[in-house]
């Protein structure tokens, strides 16, 4: 006999459904949710294991802005809706009921962007005292880009009743403020391929600019100062692989000035960075969907990355995207294990005194020509050389360093990001952990371990969340 309230499972987990909302003391807390990086709740039902569409699914980050204090990020819960989290210093999050969903002749709300209409470029704004912000989406179709509004700090939304905005293949419209040019700038994935550009002075009308090839969904463009010189900028062009290329863009056009890189990891797709950032901080601030983790079990599924800052650096003689975690993370600090001055041989293991799942790793090494090593952590493993990082079968390489080599780790229930010499190289992954242990290997040559520092971190999930 089923419960009342209970919907039969499959036959292996047992009863895997109740049309009753979760229970919110637990919520957050279960064994395989990552805890400081962003997961998605339910709302009105409890399942082990979602899929697409489901409530506690994630993919797609989506609609990126800052306003009043407050940073918010959307996700794709796979074009049903937008999912909606707001927080004000980047680590503790609070998701709020999605924003918008499926419904209307154009079908579902895929993936997008958002922005602050402070001068009321568009007409939308019903007040002068709170700026409307207007996002950006698809529709199913892959060929109707339309919006939705709010005027109270997207709180509420309302799509428009005048949409599609653009008619024109295919999706992923990102749209950002040109100052040059005093005007907005769409970037939209298109067919074959490509991004294409378009321009506008309302948010309403658009008009082709250009195209630019070898890139595929998820688009995101922004300028970034070179080696932080404000008189030297770049712009940059990444691609839902978080493939990127650096160049020019005179508001027209973009030329490509480097080769298309990247060096992202496995499990590393439809990123985007925060529109209005205040002057005054000066960030580029980049979140990714962490795409093809595993979470047997649970209920929810995907996790996204911690926010990365992002800069340009001259490497090698080319420009260089960077990126490594925001200086926050530091406030989740709680406990430190640190080893100094150790050199291992090949075949030497260096046990690192810890406790918990959850680290942030800073590590400088001094490595011989050819030497290699691994970090072993929880079952998984990470290798590193002066040159590269690998990590389950994806090598980001680095220019190496002729003093040191930096590694800083971030290890959650669930996930590892490791970031080489100040973030050259990165690489995210998922995975599920099969053991306990931390430690530091050498595999080949002799390595010294200038510094290992071991932060233990707590989780961002604090208190009983709201039903809402």
């Amino acid at each position: 006999m089923i419960p009342a309230g209970f919907l039969e499972g499959d036959g292996k987990q047992g009863f895997r459904m109740c049309i009753v909302p979760p229970d919110l003391t637990t919520l957050y807390r279960e064994s395989l949710r990552p805890q400081f990086h962003f997961t998605a709740r339910q709302w009105t039902f409890y399942k082990l294991d979602p899929g697409p569409h489901e409530e506690g699914w994630l993919n797609d980050v989506n609609g990126l802005f800052y306003l009043d204090g407050e940073y918010h990020l959307f996700a794709q819960r796979w074009w049903s809706c937008w999912l909606h989290a707001i927080s004000k210093d980047l680590i503790h999050w609070e998701e709020v009921q999605p924003a918008f969903g499926k419904g209307g002749k154009f079908g579902g709300t895929q993936s997008g962007s958002a922005v602050v209409d402070a001068n009321n470029t568009s007409g939308l704004a019903t007040s002068t005292d709170t700026p409307v912000i207007v996002a950006f989406w698809s529709s199913t179709d892959n060929l109707n880009q339309c919006i939705s509004y709010s005027n109270d700090r997207g709180r509420t939304w309302t799509k428009w009743d005048r949409n599609p905005v653009l008619v024109h293949p295919e999706r992923d419209p990102r749209v950002f403020w040109y100052e040059p040019g005093k005007k907005w700038v769409m970037i939209l994935s298109g067919p074959g391929n490509t991004y294409v550009l378009f321009n506008s002075t309302n948010l309403t009308s658009w008009r082709k600019l250009s195209t630019v090839p070898g890139f595929f969904e998820c688009p995101d463009m922004f300028p970034l100062a070179v080696d932080g010189d404000r008189g030297r900028t770049k712009w940059v062009v990444i691609g839902g692989d978080g493939s990127y290329a650096v160049g020019d863009f005179d508001g027209v056009t973009f030329k490509l000035e480097t080769e298309i890189r990247r060096t992202s990891g496995p499990h590393f797709y439809a990123t985007q960075t925060w529109n209005h950032i205040p002057e005054k901080d000066g960030r580029r601030i980049q979140v990714a969907w962490m795409r093809g983790g595993k979470y047997p079990n649970m209920p929810f599924n995907q996790q996204h990355t911690f926010p990365c800052e992002l800069s340009l650096r001259t490497c090698g003689g080319t420009t260089r995207l960077f990126r490594r975690p925001i200086a926050e993370i530091a406030s989740l600090h709680k406990g430190k294990a640190e080893e100094k001055g150790r050199t291992l041989a090949a075949g030497e293991e260096l046990k690192l005194s810890t406790k918990g799942d959850l680290f942030h790793i800073l590590a400088e090494f001094e490595m011989e020509a050819g030497a290699e090593a691994a970090f072993r952590i929880r079952g998984e493993t990470l290798a590193f050389a002066k040159d590269k990082l690998s990590l389950q079968g994806f090598t980001a390489p680095m220019t190496p360093d002729a003093r040191r080599l930096r590694l800083e780790l971030l290890v959650d229930r669930t996930s590892i990001e490791a970031f080489g010499n100040d973030g050259e190289a990165s690489v995210s992954a998922c995975f599920l952990p099969s053991d306990e242990s931390l430690a530091l290997s050498c595999t080949k040559g002799r390595i010294k371990a200038a510094s290992v520092a071991v932060h233990e971190l707590e989780s961002i999930w604090q208190g009983t969340p709201k039903a809402q």
